[in-house]
């Protein structure tokens, strides 16, 4: 049977965000586009990354002041298997951001894991735009770290509030 086309399609995008990027902000902002609702996912606690800079509330406010102008995203913190999360919310699918062939590689291995638990939910893989394609949230805190400018590589507060978390 064919899915209803009045019920919304309904997509989340997770990461840790830590912190948001234009990069982030470029594929929120054309997934948006293609979805009816856009939640983007901070996680609260993860096995693949270090100790966060910024708090899962710290993180999801930069996310949600980024994009207060998208209508139909919205902001949220889960600390669930993405697949049961997605369930939870209503969603079909999966959003993420491809920018080389390491995310590929890895992203590929998850969306295995992923369709294993939950075949309904598909992967949903935009490329990053060229200007971005070398954007990580890592290496936007190693240049703060060391004093570099990074206010064209993420949101206006996310620039003033590294600055202030890196100069301790």
């Amino acid at each position: 049977m064919p899915p209803d086309p009045a019920s919304p399609h309904i997509a989340v995008y997770p990461g840790s965000y830590d912190p948001i990027t234009n990069g982030h902000l470029d594929v929120i902002t054309r997934a948006a586009e293609i979805f009816d609702e856009l939640v983007v996912a901070v996680v609260n606690a993860s096995v693949r990354k270090d100790r966060y800079l910024f708090s899962a509330d710290e993180r999801a406010a930069f996310v949600d002041e980024a994009t207060s102008h998208l209508p139909n995203v919205r902001v949220e913190t889960f600390d669930i298997l993405i697949t049961e999360y997605a369930r939870r919310v209503g969603a079909g699918a999966i959003v993420k951001g491809l920018r080389a062939i390491s995310d590929f590689e890895y992203e590929l291995e998850m969306n295995q894991l992923n369709r294993h638990l939950a075949q309904d939910i598909e992967s949903v893989y935009l490329m990053a735009s060229p200007q971005y394609s070398f954007l990580s949230s890592s290496g936007v805190k190693e240049i703060a770290t060391f004093g570099g400018d990074v206010s064209d590589l993420v949101p206006d507060l996310v620039a003033r509030r590294l600055k202030e978390a890196l100069a301790h």
